[in-house]
């Protein structure tokens, strides 16, 4: 987008310190960093014309969700658009990721919030579509998954030897010498704020 559109503003928010310094590091031009959550986002009303959040909204937590969606609506000006798409809990992937960190009740939640922001008698919001995919994810190996997804930077999930030797099984029948593939459903809507 940066490259497409370099005349634009952007702004992302972080709540992860380590990720957060990292883009503070990386910032190219035209892009701005602000540690905060979603659900209490430091800018004025109206202020974008375009909100993503790209596998995010799960993250938020449980009781903030509804707020987060009602800030996003504050800071677009009338008829911006929100970009939202979430992981749907299911597939081979997912079976290996929840014994380490099980995502069911969150990712349900995410989908919950916005039914219910579009659902509200004064909603600030309209759906104007709606796509479910699948994405493609790729691993050289086991440690390539153990690296990407059991320790990100903003997680800690408690793994422990006996943990990673049961996931470590799991991941074994997906993996052949072009190493492991797998897709991940995803569900991704596009809302509008209302004039």
């Amino acid at each position: 987008m940066l490259a497409r559109w370099p005349g634009l503003s952007y702004v992302g928010l972080e709540v992860d310190a380590i990720q957060h310094a990292r883009n503070l590091q990386d910032a190219p031009a035209g892009m701005r960093f602000v540690a905060a959550g979603a659900q209490d986002i430091p800018s004025a009303d109206a202020q974008f014309g375009l909100a993503l959040m790209l596998k995010s909204l799960h993250h938020v937590p449980l009781a903030a969700m509804d707020k987060a969606l009602a800030e996003v609506a504050r800071v677009l000006r009338p008829g911006g658009y929100l970009y939202l798409s979430e992981p749907v809990y299911a597939g081979p992937l997912n079976e290996i990721s929840r014994l380490y960190n099980d995502e069911g009740a969150v990712r349900a939640a995410a989908q919950a919030a916005v039914d219910r922001a579009l659902a509200a008698p004064a909603s600030p919001w309209q759906q104007v579509a709606e796509q479910r995919f699948d994405m493609p994810v790729e691993f050289k190996d086991f440690a390539d998954f153990d690296q990407r997804m059991m320790r990100p930077t903003f997680a800690d999930h408690h793994i422990d030897d006996a943990l990673q030797a049961r996931v470590a099984a799991a991941f074994a029948p997906h993996c052949t010498q072009q190493g492991a593939r797998f897709v991940r459903p995803m569900h991704v809507r596009l809302l509008q704020r209302k004039s």
